[in-house]
């Protein structure tokens, strides 16, 4: 039986990867002054304005302004051509005080439990498969890479007309299961006016579709580039961005189930954040241990409690030991109470603005702490004991 299936991703320079970047490079700098700081920093971006809001506890000092600016001329927005410059951009913050009454919940001692609960009530979900060697869905990995090539052609210079605004797309054709080929690529390039239309499509070809692609590229595949003919107005001159507006770029693209929550901006007391973390640390130890091809695990919670109110894992018929017995396992070895959870995964630490685009997971270039396969050995012990 044949399928298709499509996975996106976006560069940085996309208005709403810009939010994430600023809203996390706050957050860290908060981080490094105070590693015990509480955060939940939104961002919105458009013609020649940045606004942060939302609110904070911490000890720490930040200029937003500086925070604001670095991380965009990082990200490549450097000349007022592009219609939006880290140079002469407006900066409004707006960030106030943490609600007392969410802290409560979250600080050891105070509220209707003492140890420290959830941030948020909500449903978290991870995922791992066996389609890459970074246990993620082929489509997305191959989305993510476009991208981070389209970026670094830009970067050093191989195609200087290139601007840090973009997106891929990647559609996958699977038999009975299993990836067979890439049927379709999509490229969106922002550009400037000293390049054809022509010119850029047998260039992003060559230089970013080809490489990545390797031995799957054929001529059978379909490709997209730039497919209204022009893409000189970008990033947010053309779209307003927004934090925790790419999802499902930043997870799974598609191929899991998610809870709603975003990443960007949250302190790791907000189980969004760390609650997601922990879920993909799971289902990835799971897949590694080849108990299972693929692994969807959901945790959810209630605010200020510390345990789950529910762990489910499903490896969608093809675990070597039912889904039940791995519930057992996951509960028994893995963190999943709020602090169970900083502690292990060490996410007091200002490692968040890094992974804020091409994704929060699979990231094999980065040693994130969600990432790591150390319970390998443990889950396939107790499979085997029972």
């Amino acid at each position: 039986m044949k399928k298709l299936f499509t996975s996106e991703s976006v560069t940085e320079g996309h208005p709403d990867k810009i939010c994430d970047q600023i809203s996390d490079a706050i957050l860290d700098e908060m981080l490094r002054q105070d590693k015990k700081a509480h955060a939940g920093i939104e961002c919105f971006v458009t013609t020649g304005l940045v606004m942060v809001g939302g609110e904070a506890r911490t000890s720490a000092y930040v200029d937003v302004q500086e925070v604001v600016r670095r991380t965009i001329k990082k990200i490549g927005y450097d000349k007022p051509e592009y219609g939006f410059c880290y140079s002469d951009v407006g900066v409004i913050s707006t960030l106030h005080e943490q609600s007392p009454d969410i802290a409560q919940g979250v600080d050891v001692g105070r509220g209707e439990f003492k140890e420290q609960g959830a941030g948020d009530q909500g449903l978290m979900f991870g995922y791992a498969c066996n389609e890459t060697k970074e246990f993620m869905p082929l489509a997305l990995s191959l989305a993510h890479r476009l991208t981070r090539k389209l970026s670094e052609v830009r970067k050093k210079g191989k195609l200087a007309y290139l601007r840090p605004d973009g997106k891929s797309q990647v559609t996958i054709e699977y038999v009975d299961g299993k990836p067979k080929r890439v049927n379709t690529v999509v490229v969106a390039a922002h550009h400037s006016e000293n390049v054809t239309t022509e010119q850029l499509r047998s260039d992003i070809t060559t230089h970013v579709i080809k490489p990545v692609l390797g031995k799957l590229f054929s001529k059978n595949i379909k490709i997209f580039i730039n497919s209204t003919g022009r893409f000189i107005i970008g990033g947010p001159p053309a779209d307003a961005g927004l934090t925790g507006r790419k999802i499902i770029v930043d997870t799974y693209g598609g191929c899991a189930p998610h809870g709603g929550g975003c990443f960007s901006g949250k302190d790791p007391s907000k189980v969004d954040r760390s609650g997601s973390y922990a879920a993909r640390y799971i289902a990835k130890n799971i897949v590694a241990s080849g108990l299972a091809k693929e692994c969807t695990v959901q945790i959810a919670y209630a605010i200020g409690v510390a345990r789950p109110v529910s762990v489910m894992v499903d490896t969608a018929g093809t675990g070597r030991v039912g889904d039940a017995r791995l519930e057992e396992i996951v509960e028994k070895i893995f963190p999943l109470k709020p602090a169970e959870i900083i502690r292990v995964l060490k996410l007091e630490r200002p490692i968040y603005e890094q992974v804020a685009a091409y994704g929060h997971f699979g990231r094999i270039d980065l040693n994130l702490p969600w990432e790591k396969l150390d319970k390998v050995r443990e889950i396939r012990k107790l499979a085997k004991a029972k």
